[in-house]
């Protein structure tokens, strides 16, 4: 029976080559010479680390983030920018994690899509991805176009496609 997986996941290789060019981009910047930036990326925890002077910089860091990061081909939803930056001494931080894998809570948002899309498929969740089986790959394709166009607030990875 033809299946695939969906999954949301975030190469550790490409998001560390966005970081490293958000850094060499924001260092040739004239409005942030001088000025204190720290941008780094704990690999293990997935999260970045932002440090700047004020919040209009943080704002112009974030910005960057995001557009070298789609560049890169990952998604904007794969971070979260809900926590708020904090004052700390001259500089403000904030810390930006990386969604990497699917939380169970949305696993079960994109199971309830899928079945109450009425598709003759069965969506199994597997630890942090999501298996889909179904008859037909028409089926099957049906189901990514439904997810595509869903908004979910992760981004999304049809992967292991067999037939």
């Amino acid at each position: 029976m033809p299946s695939f997986d969906i999954a949301s996941e975030v190469d550790l290789q490409t998001l560390d080559n966005a970081v490293n060019t958000v850094k060499k981009e924001i260092m040739n910047r004239f409005d942030f010479r001088g000025s204190p930036v720290g941008i780094e990326l704990d690999k293990k925890s997935y999260v970045i680390s932002l440090e700047v002077e004020s919040d209009m910089k943080m704002k112009q860091v974030i910005d960057v983030l995001i557009s070298r990061a789609m560049k890169q081909g990952i998604d904007a939803t794969a971070f979260d920018f809900s926590k708020d930056a904090y004052p700390s001494g001259k500089v403000v931080k904030k810390e930006v994690p990386v969604r990497n894998g699917l939380k169970q809570e949305d696993a079960k948002k994109i199971v309830k899509l899928i079945k109450d899309g009425g598709f003759k498929v069965q969506a199994a969740i597997m630890d942090d991805i999501i298996r889909v089986t179904g008859k037909k790959i028409d089926d099957l394709q049906e189901v990514i176009a439904k997810c595509r166009g869903a908004e979910l607030g992760v981004p999304l990875q049809f992967v292991n496609m067999k037939s």
